[in-house]
């Protein structure tokens, strides 16, 4: 006979400390971690830990066979414990996010640091220490669950704030603006970023022809592809990007009195990014390189944070602006409105279970707590619809109009696609508009029919009524470039270079040429240097013009708005590579590595092979091989070696290649004697970032913009 399971020391634990109330079961820990006490039974008390249950509470006497008849006869379907098993096993998944699918999530706790009674009554910013439990979930936007880290690509920024009168989610991205005004093209706009209709790619990336033929019919997406196409759409971590809230919102305090408000995360390293370069060789190094950094830094301790700033401002301000602060597709001037800071958030605790957490994290925008109210920004007005609406979806299907009996028994042609239970079998890849696919020979789909169409009907009392309902946009919503060449203009010299090339990259993959003249003609009412470059880097003809509702007006500068302007020297949350071999002076290493981590930063011992390296003054464990870290994966990097061992990796194509992608890719190398034969090799050059070791911790981890023009053309 089986012995029976024996309850484990933990469970004489829980036992002992949680006695459950008379006639009341004891507690259950959500977390499952073993600690408590999760039923009492009949014939004793039990943990997770000691019996195997289904999902009733049955106990389950064999976990490894199925009930049959006879030793080789059929299954029985009375055997329940087998059919829950694999009933749930085959429902473990659920259809991933339409856009934002790819996330990584962190719990933590977010503080007032600054109490604002007068401007608002949410209870989290009525006293300074207040604090509540968050949960954030980073994202790619454009890619699926499987795709990687790193593609030029928005990255959403979404927190909720389990607060004590609800929870509110504050649902932004890393960029202040957006690609369109109105949630009625949003639909238009993910469809055309996404992969082609007809031939599902490009994966996870917006250089394709549909992407660029939406953006260059949509001129108001242009201040958004300046921010796109900048290095802020290739952030170095996670942990180093801003969220914004994007939309306008409102505060109320407890007299009734509103203002309007936007939002703002600053992360308290700073903000960083990749080169491009990098962000292609790291998704081949490490496809789950934010994701990764993300979860080692909270492992280890470094917890991210971010400041929850403000810009608060009231309807005089904004009816005084050139532009309507309800636009999504604007954003305020820091030096207009400064950025107050009211709280601080960090993130320390990785969840427990991705699918529970991280996956299973439903957002909603709609979700807010008395103080904080809406705008009317219509696309802010279009998301608090939708969210409710996507969440819902992910459990059932949204072609239940397909079905014989909800079917229209009248032709209907419209762009949307896809879905669970498709039926239908659209063809080609207009499936959003406008489009202009006709123009090469391609069906372009059905267009929009102001005679015939259906009308909200207006009745005559509503007629003069300023508030009347109607298919309109205001005028200064008509400005378009305005705030697309601030920000072009606010870059530095290198990071307009970055923007131009970003832009010929991506435009060099559309085939359309009718598309790739019209999205150069868009870029003329931005600026027409930038127009040229780019059109000079695509080897095409300058395109006339394209016309504009209303002319870009000439704005100040805003440094705010610049990487490289804001950057910070500081050596904190960043990694640093230090390459050693047999013989290695393993003092120069150690104080090395104490200056990096005394600096804030963290140093990675990469050598030709991992395990304990015999050097002069003892033994040395490698953190990763060279083979398996490039230097792509790191901030800065080092190098102590002997002439011996430098001779032999000067002919190691991962050795040389370390150097020339850390050289090529701006950051600070340091070096001893030895090392400059594998420096020649790649062909390093001397600079203000090529330095001795001992000067490493003058110089630090910060980019040497200076050196790109010579490791790479730029347009």
């Amino acid at each position: 006979m089986a012995k029976k399971p024996v309850p484990s020391p933990a469970a004489d634990h829980a036992l002992r400390d949680h006695q459950p109330g008379e006639g009341q079961p004891a507690p259950i820990d959500s977390r499952g971690d073993g600690d408590e006490l999760h039923q009492q039974v009949g014939d004793g008390v039990a943990d997770a830990a000691a019996y195997l249950t289904d999902n009733f509470g049955h106990r389950i006497s064999d976990n490894q066979n199925s009930l049959r008849a006879g030793a080789r006869g059929p299954t029985l379907l009375e055997d329940f414990a087998l059919r829950e098993k694999i009933f749930h096993f085959d429902h473990e998944r659920i259809p991933e996010r339409i856009v934002h699918a790819r996330g990584s999530g962190a719990h933590g706790v977010f503080e007032c640091t600054r109490a604002i009674p007068e401007l608002t009554k949410a209870s989290i910013f009525q006293k300074e220490g207040a604090s509540c439990p968050v949960f954030v979930r980073f994202s790619t936007v454009a890619g699926g669950a499987g795709s990687v880290d790193t593609p030029r690509d928005v990255r959403g920024f979404a927190v909720k704030l389990y607060t004590e009168t609800g929870n509110w989610d504050l649902v932004g991205n890393n960029i202040p603006v957006f690609f369109i005004q109105d949630a009625m093209k949003f639909p238009d706009l993910v469809h055309s970023v996404k992969m082609e209709a007809d031939r599902g790619y490009p994966q996870a990336a917006s250089a394709h022809d549909t992407f660029w033929d939406f953006i260059g019919l949509m001129p108001e997406s242009m201040h958004m592809i300046m921010w796109a196409m900048s290095d802020r759409a290739i952030p170095r971590s996670f942990r180093m990007i801003e969220g914004f809230g994007v939309h306008t919102f409102r505060f109320v305090n407890d007299e009734g009195a509103g203002k309007f408000v936007k939002f703002h995360w600053k992360p308290v390293l700073g903000i960083q990014s990749t080169t491009w370069d990098e962000a292609v060789k790291i998704a081949g190094a490490d496809p789950d390189f934010l994701r990764r950094d993300l979860f080692e830094a909270i492992d280890a301790g470094d917890f991210p944070a971010w400041n929850l700033g403000v810009q608060v401002f009231d309807e005089a301000f904004a009816a005084k602006q050139p532009y309507d602060v309800l636009d999504a597709t604007k954003l305020i001037p820091e030096e207009d409105i400064p950025v107050e800071i009211v709280g601080r958030m960090t993130l320390n605790r990785n969840v427990d279970n991705f699918f529970a957490e991280t996956e299973q994290a439903a957002f909603l925008p709609s979700n807010i707590i008395p103080g904080i109210d809406f705008s009317n920004d219509p696309l802010l007005q279009g998301r608090l619809f939708s969210y409710l609406d996507t969440q819902k979806s992910r459990l059932g299907t949204t072609n239940f109009h397909q079905i014989p009996i909800n079917a229209p028994k009248c032709p209907f042609h419209n762009f949307q696609r896809d879905g669970m239970m498709q039926t239908l079998v659209p063809t080609g890849r207009a499936n959003y508009e406008p489009n202009s696919l006709a123009e090469a020979g391609e069906h372009g789909g059905p267009r929009a029919s102001a005679e015939t169409g259906f009308s909200t009907y207006m009745a005559n009392d509503e007629r003069n009524d300023p508030a009347q309902k109607l298919r309109i946009r205001a005028e200064l919503f008509a400005d378009h470039f305005t705030q697309a060449r601030l920000f072009y203009l606010s870059q530095t010299a290198n990071e307009q270079a970055h923007i131009a090339s970003a832009l010929v990259f991506e435009l060099s993959k559309v085939t359309l040429d009718h598309v790739r003249a019209r999205v150069v003609g868009q870029l003329r009412n931005i600026d027409e240097d930038l127009a040229k470059r780019v059109a000079a880097g695509l080897a095409i003809d300058l395109p006339a013009k394209e016309k504009a509702a209303r002319a870009a007006v000439d704005l100040k500068p805003s440094a705010a708005l610049s990487i490289q302007k804001n950057a910070d020297d500081t050596m904190e949350g960043r990694k640093v590579a230090i390459l050693f071999a047999e013989g290695s002076d393993k003092a120069a290493i150690d104080k090395l590595k104490g200056d990096i981590e005394s600096a804030g930063g963290t140093p990675f011992l990469v050598a030709p092979k991992v395990g304990g390296i015999k050097v002069k003054g003892g033994t040395l464990k490698a953190d990763g091989q060279l083979a398996g870290s490039p230097s792509v994966l790191f901030d800065a990097v080092a190098s102590i070696l002997t002439e011996e061992q430098a001779k032999a990796l000067s002919v190691q194509g991962a050795a040389v290649q370390w150097f020339m992608d850390a050289y090529g890719h701006c950051k600070t190398i340091a070096h001893d004697d030895a090392t400059q034969l594998l420096l020649d090799k790649a062909g390093v050059e001397k600079d203000g970032g090529v330095v001795a070791i001992d000067a490493f911790a003058d110089v630090g981890t910060r980019r040497h913009w200076a050196r790109e023009a010579k490791v790479r053309d730029l347009a």
